[in-house]
């Protein structure tokens, strides 16, 4: 529904469609593919026709099918004569043009389900009173933590719980701006003021036109000011700050509240905790809610009005009580005593008394409440001057200093003088020059006392509207004789006013235009913009006329009537006597739900369904040979259909009589189970396996009859079933599945036959305890041998290949399990010096440990010694070779001076040979001497071993 100032050329409020008008489509869809394809037709010659198609619409009960199908929602169908080549492109147009109507048509029958809580009322038919469905479930919870602290005194509570209640009744809460339904789903904002909820787009919508168009009309500098914006219903005023810019729960903690069926709509469910007005302290105590929070439920411990008596406990938003006494406090006067009862503020004293004024020349009696007060005579007391008298009229306190003591000027003001206050100050002879009160010229005479005369000097003055000039005097105003034609802030009328400067005064016209209601016109002046809702309601009744709900006055054409706790008076369409009791509604009563309890034509039980005289069920159309044309027939009619078959339950057992079950009576007579049979077979060990069949010889015949006692006839009937029962159980094939014996792999090879098996001549192939070899053992020896046979049986009785921690083979033979570790394999150990070697089990070698004796002792410390030895010598042959590098150094140094060639070739052959000499002794004393050493100690060795 779009807000009345969104809607073009149809005046304000023009935009909710009547009860059978066809609804506006948005601006996006205006343009239609038929407009173009009209159009493209024409321009080829081709011949177009348009026809009008409304759907039938069955009557709205709780079965109704779905409003229209996609064959039935053509609301313009199109007969188009192309040639054949234009065939393809007109099909595809008549396809869009037919989705673009479907979607217009689903958008109507949406605007005429309008309904403010459509979609969470919650009728209660089995019980009138509401407080047992799930609405009163919400207002009780709502209301709980309230009336803990009341002990359930809802008196508080009556202007709360109506906002409350309207949420849940149909069509009771309307956008005053859009004149449509205010639901649970939409976002919506709160007025602080008057409680009203609006759509958040239409207030928003209407805050911004607000402040535009005083904007507009105020501002010379246009949108620069920010101007507050009135409530449309209490005229409130919000500064622009204020202007809803999000969709928040009432108590305004979360933004954007879900849709939750079980509380209050558009409320977070939380505790309100908004600040009760007027101002105690406390905070409100109910869950989130609309509407003005009930008054303060705490108590409190208070004392009287005048805080004589004693605190006593009182609610806190009646706390002020009075004990009644007498007050008795000194009031303002300081004469009289309140006589008064207990009360806040004594009031001012009453009575009457002599009283002086300010100044004490006169006495008067005057309310003693106002005891200052000031006579007409001139106070004329002498001045500290001593010339001058006061004349201040009757005042106090001492009188103010002579005005004519402190520096004065002439009468212009150009010339300043210090004289006695009993001389005047003389005029100054010069040109006045005082600003005259035109503004603009200034007085031409010499100083004088005295105002300045006016101003008469000719000049040339524009007039007020600008278009005239004239010479006139100074101090007159120039207007001239032509009417504004400008249009007044109502964007309607002419100004009309002589010689206007353009700030042309607001219409004094009455605005006359319809409003959104469509049935009465705006009272106001003639404004700019969009007229304030009517304030007006209207009754919208019930259908029996005994419940009325009142709703803004527009909405009664798509508000539902309300719900009526009156029993419903329509006559019955069935054959049943009455209807069932159920509350008044609006439109047709809803189908008979009784049970039918007519007769069954062949047996004594009666219908047990619900009645079927007026079903609504789909008719058969004949199909259409195109989209032109029309079905002839609703697609919905009421028809009455037969009883069905009579299902009463029958006691029959199946044919292998495995169980009795209830058979329904329209078809009684023996039947399968759908079980096996379960007969033994001949083997003995297995059962029929067939579906649940006879199993006796030649016919059967099986009578079954029964009769009614109704009054007007008796039947009785006798079912007669032949049967060739040439069926027998089947013959078992399958092979022997008796248990083999524990440990026996093998089936039996027999087939399925009584009594024991025998025994199993089968060889059983497995690997001995080593996993080497493969054994084959008769599966009897195996499955009957104990345990250490089995052990037995499964070694291959050779040596066990396993190898033990320590690194040598198990001696066992092959056996299960884990190798034993006392290895008993003899291993040799020597001493820490390899002298004595002496030989162990391995079991027992790692805890022995061989020590050198005496022997390897002495034999150590000599070897040591003689490594001793060998250092030392090794030190003094580097000692020499020292000393002797150093003798040489010395002789080269006391040489000295030039040598000649041949001496110094001479010595150098002679340094060369020397170096090579050093470097043979290095080698021999680097290869003989550890090997002088290793063969000491290996005859050392030698003569210490030999006996």
């Amino acid at each position: 529904m779009e807000p009345a100032w969104r809607q073009q050329g149809r005046g304000r409020g023009r935009g909710q469609n009547g009860q059978g008008e066809r609804s506006r489509p948005p601006p996006k869809e205006r343009e239609r593919p038929g407009v173009a394809a009209g159009a493209w037709a024409a321009g080829r010659g081709g011949k177009m026709k348009v026809a009008a198609v409304t759907e039938p619409e069955p009557p709205q009960g709780e079965d109704t099918p779905p409003l229209m199908s996609s064959d039935q929602t053509d609301y313009c169908l199109l007969m188009i004569d192309f040639s054949p080549l234009a065939a393809a492109s007109v099909q595809s147009k008549f396809e869009e043009i037919r989705k673009s109507n479907q979607a217009a048509a689903q958008r109507l029958v949406q605007s005429q389900i309008s309904s403010s809580s459509s979609d969470e009322d919650d009728e209660d038919d089995d019980d009138g009173n509401h407080k047992d469905g799930k609405r009163g479930k919400i207002l009780a919870s709502t209301f709980t933590t309230y009336t803990d602290q009341t002990g359930g005194d809802v008196t508080g509570l009556v202007r709360t719980g109506q906002y409350v209640s309207d949420l849940f009744q149909s069509g009771a809460l309307t956008c005053l701006i859009c004149i449509a339904s205010v639901k649970r789903t939409q976002p919506v904002w709160s007025c602080s003021s008057c409680f009203s909820l609006f759509h958040l787009p239409c207030i928003q919508k209407w805050a911004r036109d607000s402040a535009f168009l005083v904007s507009s009309v105020t501002d010379d500098d246009f949108g620069q000011k920010q101007h507050p914006w009135p409530c449309p219903k209490c005229r409130a005023e919000y500064p622009p700050s204020a202007t809803p810019n999000r969709y928040t729960c009432y108590c305004g903690k979360l933004q954007d509240p879900p849709a939750d069926p079980w509380l209050v709509p558009h409320s977070c469910g939380s505790v309100c905790q908004r600040e009760i007005k007027p101002s105690c302290g406390h905070t409100c105590l109910l869950l989130c809610h609309p509407g003005p929070c009930p008054p303060c439920p705490k108590m409190v411990a208070v004392s009287c009005l005048c805080g004589k008596a004693k605190p006593l406990p009182r609610r806190c938003s009646n706390k002020a009580w009075s004990c009644q006494k007498q007050c008795g406090k000194l009031l303002s006067c300081k004469q009289h005593k309140c006589t008064q009862p207990c009360h806040t503020e004594c009031s001012p004293c009453h009575r009457v008394s002599v009283q002086s004024c300010v100044c004490g020349r006169e006495k008067t009696q005057r309310p003693c409440a106002s005891p200052q007060w000031n006579c007409e005579q001139v106070c004329g007391s002498l001045l500290s001057c001593g010339n001058h008298t006061c004349e201040v009229k009757c005042h106090d306190g001492v009188c103010p200093t002579c005005p004519r003591s402190v520096s004065r000027t002439c009468p212009c003001g150009k010339t300043k003088s210090s004289l006695p206050c009993t001389e005047e100050v003389l005029l100054c002879g010069d040109t006045c020059d005082r600003p005259l009160s035109c503004g603009k010229h200034t007085c031409s005479m010499r100083c004088h006392r005295g105002s300045c005369e006016t101003c008469r000097q000719e000049v040339e003055k524009e007039c007020r509207c600008g278009k005239y000039r004239k010479l006139m005097p100074c101090h007159k105003e120039y207007l001239c004789d032509s009417k504004c034609p400008k249009t007044r802030s109502c964007q309607r009328h002419q100004c009309r006013r002589k010689c206007c400067p353009g700030n042309c005064p607001p219409c004094d016209q009455s605005c006359g235009r319809t409003l959104g209601c469509r049935n009465h016109k705006c009272p106001s002046v003639c404004h700019q913009g969009s007229c304030y809702p009517c304030p007006e309601t209207v009754d919208v009744p019930c259908t029996c006329g005994k419940t009325a709900l009142v709703v803004p006055c527009g909405r009664e054409r798509n508000t539902k009537p309300p719900r009526c706790k009156e029993t419903c008076r329509g006559p019955p369409s069935c054959h049943h006597p009455a209807r069932e009791t159920h509350r008044c509604h609006p439109g047709p009563c809803p189908p008979c739900r009784q049970t039918c309890l007519l007769q069954l034509p062949r047996c004594s039980h009666t219908c047990p369904q619900s009645c079927h005289d007026l079903v609504l069920v789909k008719s058969q159309q004949v199909q259409l040979a195109g989209p032109w044309e029309q079905p002839s027939e609703p697609a919905f009619v009421k028809k009455a259909l037969p009883c069905p078959p009579c299902q009463v339950p029958i006691p029959t057992a199946c044919f292998g009589e495995h169980e009795v079950s209830p058979v329904p009576c329209h078809r009684r007579g023996r039947f399968s189970c759908k079980r096996s049979c379960g007969r033994p077979l001949t083997c003995g060990n297995h059962d029929c396996s067939r579906e649940c069949h006879l199993v006796t010889g030649g016919n059967k015949v099986v009578t079954s009859s029964w009769s009614s006692n109704s009054s007007d006839q008796s039947i009785s009937r006798a079912l007669t079933i032949s049967l060739s029962l040439s069926v027998q159980c089947e013959v078992c094939d399958e092979g022997c599945r008796k248990p083999r014996p524990p440990g026996c792999p093998h089936t039996c090879a027999r087939p399925c036959h009584p009594g024991d098996c025998p025994s199993c001549s089968q060889m059983i192939r497995q690997r001995c305890h080593c996993k080497i070899t493969m054994l084959y053992v008769e599966c009897t020896k195996l499955t009957s041998a104990d345990e250490k046979t089995k052990m037995q049986l499964s070694s291959c009785n050779n040596q066990c290949p396993k190898e033990l921690s320590c690194g040598h083979r198990c001696k066992q033979m092959c056996h299960p399990g884990v190798c034993e570790e006392k290895c008993q394999q003899r291993v040799k150990l020597r001493c820490p010096c390899k002298r004595i070697k002496k030989e162990f089990p391995c079991s027992v070698s790692t805890q022995t440990d061989v020590q050198c004796d005496d022997v390897c002792r002495d034999q150590q410390r000599k070897i040591s010694q003689l490594k001793e030895a060998e250092q030392r010598a090794a030190q003094e042959e580097e000692q020499k070779k020292l000393q002797e590098e150093l003798e040489a150094f010395e002789k080269r140094q006391q040489r000295g001076g030039r040598r000649n060639k041949k001496r110094g070739r001479r010595e150098e052959a002679d340094d060369e040979q020397e170096r090579a000499r050093r470097w043979w002794r290095k080698c021999a004393a680097l290869v003989l001497v550890p090997l002088g050493g290793a063969l000491l100690s290996a005859a050392a060795y030698y003569l210490l071993t030999t006996p």
